[in-house]
């Protein structure tokens, strides 16, 4: 009777666990499939991008009339981004490819600057002309490289998570085809010298330069850890993970993984080697119904910022998502918002503990700049702004513009019908930059921290 019972126990074990894995296995079979597909879907994407930009500026050497250059240069534009969109989807973060992202940055730069100005008084000159010439040429090879990557993807039945797995393991002995595939597109990229594109173009070089205000010594990984500890404030027997960055990042950086089990949490971080700055940070928790309003949460998230030496902030946005408030940090300088200078910080609102803090725009863009004086006064900028808006708020604020440039400007607040909008207007040239509609009306606080 009991060797009965004890087998049927064993039985049902032994079947829950096979069932257990089963889905545990389909599960994570599901993910990487998903995964798969949208790695499959931005390359594809890129390459018929590329091709479409080929075309489009060989359609662009052919056109004659102004009122046909402008669009069609705009149109370069607008492809260029639609491709770096695609290629920020790739697995790509350790193989290096920033030659080619800056490669389209710069066309995408080039084609902007022409199509915004006025054609007619400032046509397009024999140098540029040129130059639309090499960037044809240039990019038909880039196009066939890409091509013959795609080929062996689909002749080779080659996916994607095989080569992120490769990446992550290390693995040389994988097969690299895809890898080798781009690398030979850096290559044909890196062989054009920058100078064929003229002057002017610094757009992208200034988005490259990650993390390059950053003061202080190189940390090591226990120190890593001691930071990571002090922000997630993990119970005794904690475990702690710590791993370096792996070759082909453009900075250093720590990764930091914990695993409290008292507390049934999981905390990640990624921290600078230089200066020991947390880029991001990421709890993994449950979050209980709501015991404290928004108002307090925001509260608790510039005590945070204070504690932790983040200076002259405004709160900027705020917003509730489920049982979490995310709050928006802009910087200031003498009473003038700097955009590129954000912090998000986001809040469980069972208990004010901060779960989520991002701070990586902030630590690339942070310095103190000499914030110009506006060559028109806020009164000539706002004779720009659509007259049927009406004006609740001005301010000077820095901003980035569609060339990724910080520009000042005047921005107006306002409301238009039953919409709100942010209205930015050149504090140099009167030019509209921006125009951005809110979703709904939210509360700033000035000089919050």
């Amino acid at each position: 009777m009991l060797r009965g019972i004890l087998i049927a126990v064993l039985t049902i074990g032994i079947a829950g666990t096979a069932i257990w894995g089963y889905q545990e296995h389909r599960e994570k079979n599901a993910i990487l499939q998903n995964a798969e597909n949208n790695y499959q879907r931005a390359f594809h994407d890129l390459t018929f991008q590329v091709d479409l930009l080929n075309d489009k500026i060989g359609t662009v050497l052919a056109m004659n009339s102004r009122s046909s250059l402008s669009p069609g240069l705009a149109e370069v534009w607008k492809i260029t981004s639609q491709a770096h969109n695609d290629v920020g989807q790739l697995p790509l973060t350790l193989v290096p490819f920033n030659k080619t992202e800056e490669f389209l940055a710069n066309i995408g730069n080039f084609s902007y600057k022409a199509a915004v100005r006025d054609l007619d008084k400032e046509p397009l000159t024999d140098e540029e002309y040129n130059t639309l010439k090499k960037l044809y040429k240039e990019s038909a090879k880039i196009q066939n490289d890409l091509r013959e990557v795609q080929h062996m993807v689909l002749d080779n039945h080659l996916t994607w998570m095989d080569v992120e797995l490769a990446l992550a393991s290390g693995d040389k002995a994988a097969d690299n085809t895809i890898i080798n595939g781009f690398k030979t597109v850096e290559k044909t990229v890196e062989s054009y010298s920058e100078t064929e594109f003229g002057p002017g173009m610094v757009g992208i070089q200034k988005s490259d330069e990650n993390f390059q205000y950053l003061k202080g010594r190189e940390i090591t990984e226990s120190k890593a850890e001691e930071i990571a500890r002090k922000w997630a404030s993990p119970g005794k027997g904690a475990e702690v993970k710590v791993t370096g960055n792996g070759e082909g990042s453009d900075f250093g950086f720590f990764s930091v993984a914990i695993e409290d089990n008292r507390n049934n949490t999981q905390s990640s971080m990624d921290i600078t080697k230089k200066g020991g700055y947390p880029i991001w940070y990421i709890v993994s928790r449950d979050v209980d119904q709501q015991k404290i309003s928004l108002n307090d949460a925001s509260n608790k998230a510039i005590a945070f910022l204070k504690q932790n030496q983040f200076e002259n902030l405004d709160l900027f946005e705020s917003a509730q998502y489920d049982n979490m408030g995310v709050f928006t940090f802009v910087g200031t300088q003498n009473e003038t918002r700097i955009y590129p200078d954000a912090i998000r910080v986001k809040v469980a609102l069972d208990n004010g503990d901060i779960i989520g803090f991002s701070a990586e725009d902030y630590l690339k863009s942070h310095h103190v700049r000499e914030v110009p004086q506006p060559k028109i006064t806020a009164e000539e900028a706002k004779k720009k702004v659509n007259t049927n808006v009406n004006i609740m708020e001005e301010r000077t604020a820095v901003i980035l513009n569609d060339l990724n440039e910080e520009v000042l400007c005047h921005e107006f607040t306002g409301v238009l019908d039953e919409d709100t909008y942010r209205i930015y207007i050149n504090a140099d040239s009167g030019l509209e930059e921006k125009v951005e509609k809110l979703n709904n009306a939210e509360p700033i606080y000035e000089d919050a921290v």
